[in-house]
């Protein structure tokens, strides 16, 4: 079957039974149509939706959302290299739940930008998302959020369905302050990647980061800068900051000050393998656990944010 539209719709219940009705019907759908079967739920919701498929449930591939939903930009590599391995004759049939407790309120509107690129990254593709959101348990703002970011609403009339990149605008006014100069700032210019290099990974070594984490910081600021200098106009600074539950590291520059168009969503579209550019955000995305930016020729500022503790996702907290 050729499939071009994605669909792409938010299924908003209140009950176990209004779960089941509408992501039951939704996988007994996508095997008869002959698609893969993804469902990515909690243990509980998992437990459900096997038990109403019966010997059907063999064919659904299940995925505990404490082992995918850790950060937005992740999650998405994750679905995009799934759909990728199906190859271009095989679509998708996916029930996915965000974790939403746990979350402040700058996390959760990156889990809402989340939801509302995936009508970006996905588009064309002919495959089917459907994402269920708890009424009894969610804050409204989420609820109502489903609404902004999903074309559809299951088993609903009606949607106030906003375009990606003006929602995504909305949710840059969620983001923290910038941060303000310190003692620990490391000016970078051309020529100088090694020594910011040598003074970060003694700065998240300092802090008692794990390797893998530090390898990680390292990379992706690093990558950040070598954007900054290639094209922010040849230097700038990086501000490191440190409170109860991220590790933020801001790249600021200078601005080429060159007239160009500002980048349409950096760093969220995974880049074509043989693309000649669009690698280097879209790693810098994967290697951090969130990212803000504000991509400006007069000037533009990066902050990338590591968890202390990592991997983590608030289901597996206390």
């Amino acid at each position: 079957m050729t499939r071009t539209g994605l669909v792409h719709q938010a299924l908003r219940y209140g009950s176990d039974d209004e779960f089941l009705a509408g992501t039951a019907e939704h996988a007994r759908a996508g095997l008869d149509d002959g698609d893969t079967v993804l469902a990515v739920v909690s243990a509980h919701n998992i437990s459900l939706l096997a038990g109403a498929l019966g010997d059907r449930s063999g064919e659904v591939e299940f995925v505990d959302v404490r082992d995918w939903y850790d950060y937005p930009s992740r999650t998405l590599g994750r679905y995009h290299a799934y759909c990728d391995r199906l190859g271009p004759d095989r679509h998708a049939r996916v029930i996915g739940e965000p974790v939403w407790t746990g979350r402040s309120d700058f996390e959760t509107h990156e889990w809402l930008r989340y939801e509302s690129l995936l009508n970006v990254v996905f588009a064309g593709t002919g495959h089917r998302i459907l994402c269920p959101y708890d009424t009894r348990t969610l804050p409204d703002a989420v609820v109502r959020g489903a609404a902004r970011t999903h074309p559809e609403l299951a088993g609903e009339s009606g949607t106030l369905y906003a375009d990606p990149a003006d929602f995504c605008a909305e949710c840059d006014e969620h983001r923290p302050a910038a941060l303000s100069a310190g003692p620990q700032d490391i000016r970078f210019a051309r020529g100088r990647s090694a020594a910011v290099r040598r003074a970060l990974t003694a700065y998240a070594r300092g802090l008692g980061l794990p390797e893998q984490r530090t390898h990680d910081l390292v990379a992706a600021v690093h990558e950040t800068v070598v954007n900054s200098v290639r094209h922010g106009g040849g230097q700038g600074v990086v501000r490191l900051h440190s409170d109860p539950d991220y590790v933020i590291c801001e790249i600021r520059d200078d601005g080429s000050h060159a007239s160009a168009p500002r980048p349409r969503l950096p760093g969220h579209l995974p880049p074509r393998p043989h693309a000649a550019s669009g690698h280097g955000m879209w790693l810098v995305r994967q290697l951090s656990d969130l990212v803000a930016d504000d991509l400006d020729p007069a000037g533009s500022v990066v902050r990338l944010y590591f968890r202390h503790r990592h991997p983590v996702s608030p289901l597996r907290e206390g």
